[in-house]
C-alpha cells in the first residue's frame, strides 16, 4: 500500500431538486448573509433565482453577484472583492462552471486575508481563517466542487495561478443534476471531455495513491459509459448525474494526485490564444498518453484497452477540435510553447520526465 493522508473536509448533498434545499444548507452553517457568486446564463435558467428563494425562505440575507465568465482573472477576481466587501458576506455560495466556483474561492481568499491573487499561489498561504464555502457545480467537467484549490490567471501575463489552501475546500458541494441538465451541448461536450481528462492524467501521476486511484477509477467507469450518452440524450437526467459525480470523483482524484504533462501542454495554449481549457486538453491528451505509455502502457491499459484512442473517438463524438492546426496555433510557435508548457507545476507530476523537449515532441504530433 502507498502512504497517504486523507480528510474529507466537504460534505456531499447529491440528487435531482436538492437546489431548493440550499437555504436549509446556508442556515445549518449559521450564516447571516450570504453572496452567491454565478453568472447570466444561470440567472437565465432560472437556477439563482432557485437559489435565492431558498436562501431568503430559510430565513438567511442573500446577494447575487453576476459577473462571473468563462477563464476569469485576477481583475475580475479584484471585481468581485469591491463589490462584496461593503456586503460583509459571512458565507459564500459558487453557482455555476468551474469558473464561478473559482471566482468564489478567490473572493474568500481576499475578503478574508486582503492581499492581492498573486499572493496566495501555492499552498497555504491564507494568513486568517477563511468563510465557510458550498459549491453548486452547473457543469460536469472542472472538479472545483472537490478541490481546495482556485485557478485564476494573472490579468497582464495570462498566467493560470493555482491558489490553494486547507480552508478553501467547500464546506458542502450541493450536486443536483437538474442544474447541469441545461448546460448548452457545447458546455455538456467540453465540460465533460475535461473530466475525463482528468480521470485519465490522475491515474498515472507520480503523486497518486491507493485512495486516489479508488477515486479516478470509478470516474473514468462513470464519465466513459455516460459520456455519449448525455451529449446524445440531454434530457437523460441519470445519465447528468452519473457525468456530475464521476466529475466531483475526478476531482477528488486531483485533490489527492494532482496533474500532469497534458495540463502542462494545454495552459499555454489558453494564455497565448485563450483556447478553451477543454480544447487544448482534447487537442494534447491522446498524444500525452502515447508519451507516457512507454513507461505505463499496462497501467493504461487497466483503466481502458485503448485510452488514446478511445479519448480521440469521444473528441471526434463531442465535436471538439483534434490539432493544433484547428487552434489557430502557428506552427512556428511551436518552440516557444513547449519552454512555456516545461514551466507548468503539473508537468512536474507527470510520470515520464517532462521537459521543453518533451512537450516540444508532444506538441509536433499534436500539429
Amino acid at each position: 500500500m502507498t502512504r497517504f493522508s486523507f480528510e474529507a473536509r466537504t460534505r456531499i448533498i447529491a440528487g435531482p431538486g436538492r437546489l431548493s434545499e440550499l437555504g436549509e444548507a446556508v442556515r445549518s452553517l449559521n450564516a447571516a448573509r450570504a453572496l452567491i457568486v454565478t453568472d447570466p446564463p444561470l440567472v437565465d435558467a432560472g437556477h439563482a433565482a432557485t437559489a435565492l428563494r431558498s436562501i431568503q425562505h430559510a430565513g438567511v440575507a442573500a446577494e447575487i453577484y453576476t459577473g462571473s465568465h468563462s477563464n476569469p482573472d485576477s481583475a475580475d477576481a479584484e471585481t468581485l472583492r469591491a463589490f462584496a466587501t461593503p456586503l460583509a458576506p459571512d458565507l459564500l455560495i459558487g453557482l455555476g462552471g468551474g469558473s464561478a466556483m473559482d471566482m468564489a474561492k478567490a473572493a474568500n481568499f481576499l475578503l478574508t486575508s486582503g492581499g492581492r491573487m498573486c499572493d496566495y499561489q501555492g499552498y497555504g498561504r491564507a494568513t486568517k481563517p477563511m468563510l465557510p464555502l458550498i459549491l453548486v457545480p452547473a457543469s460536469t467537467g472542472t472538479g472545483s466542487e472537490a478541490q481546495s484549490y482556485c485557478v485564476i490567471a494573472d490579468a497582464e501575463t495570462r498566467a493560470k495561478m493555482a491558489c490553494g489552501a486547507p480552508d478553501a475546500a467547500a464546506r458542502m458541494a450541493l450536486l443536483d443534476p437538474e442544474v447541469a441538465l441545461t448546460q448548452p451541448r457545447a458546455v455538456r461536450a467540453a465540460s465533460g471531455f475535461d473530466a475525463l481528462a482528468h480521470a485519465a492524467e490522475t491515474w498515472v501521476t507520480t503523486k497518486r495513491n491507493d485512495l486516489s486511484a479508488t477515486f479516478t477509477r470509478e470516474a473514468w467507469r462513470l464519465l466513459s459509459g455516460n459520456f455519449e450518452r448525455v451529449l446524445a440524450h440531454p434530457e437523460d437526467v441519470e445519465a447528468i448525474a452519473n457525468m456530475q459525480w464521476g466529475a466531483f470523483l475526478a476531482g477528488w482524484a486531483i485533490e489527492h494526485s494532482m496533474l500532469g504533462a497534458a495540463h502542462a501542454c494545454a495552459n499555454p495554449l489558453s494564455q497565448r490564444y485563450r483556447t478553451v481549457h477543454a480544447h487544448a486538453l482534447s487537442v494534447v491528451l491522446p498524444h500525452v498518453v502515447r508519451y507516457n505509455a512507454v513507461l505505463l502502457k499496462d497501467r493504461y491499459r487497466e483503466l481502458d484497452a485503448n485510452l488514446d484512442r478511445r479519448l480521440e473517438e469521444f473528441a471526434s463524438l463531442a465535436g471538439l477540435p483534434r490539432t493544433l492546426r484547428e487552434l489557430g496555433v502557428p506552427e512556428a510557435d511551436l518552440p516557444h510553447l513547449a519552454a512555456r508548457a516545461a514551466e507548468q507545476w503539473t508537468g512536474h507530476h507527470n510520470p515520464r520526465p517532462f521537459d521543453t523537449e518533451a512537450a516540444l515532441e508532444i506538441y509536433r504530433c499534436a500539429y
